[in-house]
């Protein structure tokens, strides 16, 4: 609660929710819950699933107020698109992604999010990839995400000119244990980016 409030007082315009049971920042529907109620408006509620069942997602929907889905696993365009809900579809930049392929085939995303690739992880690494292998002319809006601090974000932003920045253990004291003068300082930095 007190890291969702930091998040949100700092400026930050969304919140992620996590439901993975293996993520240290996993979240249980009651805790998700209170969070997402406690939140100002205006911050957008983000339950990030991968690979989770119909019946988890649903449960989750019916409990929890969200603004919008990101699907983290391997959730095909049909799975995604099924809940009716806006979604993210996260791809880890491993070597033969087809950044062009998959813009088209989640045409219907509200984003892509572009995550490092650690073999044995979903997301959360805290490893950046090679921002240069973002092309410049995708017909898809791109969060970018991936060892992303607020040491390094502007010139991320410089490099990448995403439609949004992602953040997690760049702003950690340790996994799961937010910093507020991490996130202060990390949306200070995407603030005067250029």
């Amino acid at each position: 609660m007190e890291d969702a409030l930091n998040a949100a007082e700092s400026g930050a315009d969304a919140i992620g929710l996590v439901f993975y049971d293996k993520s240290p920042r996993h979240v249980s529907l009651e805790k998700a819950a209170e969070i997402a109620m406690s939140l100002p408006l205006f911050i957008s509620k983000v339950a990030l699933f991968v690979n989770a069942s119909d019946e988890e997602i649903r449960s989750v929907l019916d409990i929890v107020p969200v603004d919008i889905l990101q699907f983290h696993g391997d959730e095909s365009p049909q799975v995604c698109m099924s809940y009716g809900w806006p979604y993210i579809k996260a791809i880890r930049m491993h070597d033969d992604v087809d950044l062009f392929k998959l813009s088209d085939e989640y045409a219907d995303a509200n984003a892509l999010l572009l995550d490092s690739f650690v073999e044995g992880t979903q997301g959360g690494t805290g490893q950046k990839f090679d921002w240069s292998r973002v092309p410049s002319d995708l017909n898809q809006r791109i969060i970018l995400a991936g060892g992303l601090s607020p040491e390094n974000v502007a010139e991320a932003i410089s490099e990448v000119s995403p439609y949004a920045v992602d953040v997690s253990g760049g702003v950690e004291i340790e996994k799961g244990i937010k910093d507020a003068a991490k996130i202060e300082k990390f949306i200070q930095e995407v603030l005067h980016a250029q």
